[in-house]
C-alpha cells in the first residue's frame, strides 16, 4: 500500500512529484498538511460580515473550506500547484485602461478557460504517481469544489497571500491560477510561505471601488470582479461610475502590486489572447448578438456570464465613456431590449451621455 511507504521513499516521491508537475507546465509545486490554518478563522469572519453578497455557495460549503479532509475523507496531505497565465502579445492593460471607447477584460480571462486544463494536467500527475507507486487516494481540484486553495498554497510555501487577498510570490507576481491534488500519501510538507508586503498599502488605495476595508479583507459586495461576474442583478447605481470600462473582471490591484514587475509571460499556448479581446471597442462588444457571444466565447471563461449580463456590464461602461454618436446609437438600439436587466442598465448610460454629468462624476 502507498501508505506504507518509508519516510525516504516518500521523500524521494515528494521530489519527482515536483519535477514531474514542472515537466507538465507548471512553474511550482508545494505540499502541505490537509490544513488551512488560521484561514479558516478569517473565512468564519469574512462570512459573519456578508462579505461574500449573493455567493451563497461560499457560506453553504464553508466547513468544507475549513477542514480538507472533510471534503475528500483520508486526505493526509494537499499537493498546490502554480501556472503562470499572463498572455502573450497582449495589449497593453494600463493602455487599454485609459481609453474610454476600449472594454478591459481581466488577463486571466483572455485566452481558454483554465479549469480543464489544469486539472487534466493534476489528472495526468496523479496518474504518473499512480504508475510509480500503485493505486493511490486523491482527487483533483481546479477553483472547481470548496477549497481554500490560496491558504493552501500558502501553506505549501508557494507564496503569501498578499494584502488584497491575492497570492504572491517573490519570483513571478500573482499573475497565475493555482490547482490542488489532495491525496492521502504521508509526503513530506514544505515550510510555510512567508510574507513580504511590508508597509505597502498600493492594492489597497488603487481600488476603483475602495472594496478593501482593510489589509486581507476584501468587501466582495464592491468589487468589481464580483459585480461584473458573481453579481446576477442589477449593479448598484452609486458604482456603476466607479467601473469605468472593465467588463469582466479587475486587475488594477495586480497591476500596481510591486511584486508583479517578476511576473513571467505564459508560455500555454491556450492562454493566448483570442478574438482580439485584449483591447476590443465597447460599441463593437455591444453589438453582438447572443449566438455571436456563444461564438466568440466558446471555450473561454466569459461564458460563464452570459449574453444578458454581458449586455449590462457594457451598458455600464459606455455609459461612463464618451458621448460619441456611436455610442449613443449602440445604446438606443438596445433600450427595448427583452430583458429588464439590460433596460434598466442602457436607460442609465444613455441618462449618463445625454445630460450633463456632475462635476464630482
Amino acid at each position: 500500500m502507498p501508505q506504507s511507504l518509508s519516510q525516504s521513499q516518500c521523500r524521494a516521491l515528494a521530489e519527482r512529484i515536483r519535477r514531474w508537475g514542472r515537466e507538465l507546465g507548471f512553474q511550482a509545486v508545494g505540499i502541505s498538511p490537509a490544513s488551512v490554518g488560521v484561514h479558516a478563522d478569517h473565512l468564519e469572519r469574512w462570512l459573519q460580515r456578508g462579505s461574500h453578497g449573493e455567493m451563497d455557495w461560499m457560506a453553504r460549503h464553508a466547513h468544507l473550506r475549513r477542514e480538507p479532509a472533510a471534503l475528500v475523507p483520508g486526505t493526509l496531505r494537499v499537493v498546490s500547484l502554480r501556472m503562470d497565465y499572463l498572455p502573450p502579445s497582449a495589449a497593453d492593460p494600463e493602455g487599454v485602461l485609459a481609453d474610454p471607447g476600449q472594454a478591459y477584460i481581466s488577463r486571466y480571462a483572455l485566452g481558454r478557460d483554465y479549469h480543464k486544463l489544469l486539472r487534466k494536467r493534476i489528472q495526468r500527475l496523479a496518474d504518473r504517481i499512480g504508475r510509480e507507486i500503485g493505486p493511490f487516494g486523491y482527487r483533483a481540484f481546479t477553483d472547481s469544489a470548496p477549497v481554500l486553495e490560496r491558504a493552501l498554497a500558502e501553506q505549501a510555501g508557494l507564496g503569501w497571500i498578499g494584502k488584497n487577498t491575492n497570492l504572491l510570490a517573490r519570483e513571478s507576481g500573482s499573475w497565475f491560477f493555482l490547482g490542488e491534488l489532495f491525496t492521502d500519501l504521508p509526503l513530506p510538507v514544505d515550510p510555510e510561505g512567508e510574507g513580504h508586503c511590508g508597509s505597502c498599502t498600493a492594492c489597497l488605495e488603487i481600488c476603483p471601488t475602495q472594496a478593501f476595508r482593510g489589509p486581507w479583507d476584501l468587501d466582495a459586495r464592491r468589487c468589481i470582479s464580483y459585480l461584473t461576474i458573481e453579481h446576477r442583478g442589477p449593479i448598484p447605481e452609486d458604482l456603476r461610475p466607479l467601473i469605468g470600462n472593465r467588463i469582466y473582471g479587475c486587475d488594477d490591484c495586480q497591476l500596481v502590486c510591486p511584486w508583479n514587475r517578476f511576473a513571467q509571460i505564459s508560455v500555454e499556448p491556450d492562454f493566448a489572447v483570442r478574438h482580439g479581446l485584449d483591447a476590443p471597442s465597447l460599441v463593437e462588444l455591444f453589438g453582438w448578438d447572443e449566438a455571436t457571444f456563444l461564438d466568440r466565447t466558446e471555450g473561454m471563461a466569459i461564458r460563464r456570464i452570459g449574453h444578458e449580463h454581458w449586455l449590462r456590464n457594457i451598458a455600464v461602461a459606455l455609459g461612463n465613456g464618451p458621448a460619441t454618436p456611436e455610442a449613443i446609437s449602440a445604446l438606443e438600439g438596445r433600450a427595448q431590449h427583452p430583458s429588464a436587466l439590460v433596460r434598466e442598465h442602457v436607460a442609465w448610460a444613455l441618462g449618463r451621455l445625454l445630460e450633463p454629468r456632475d462635476a464630482g462624476i
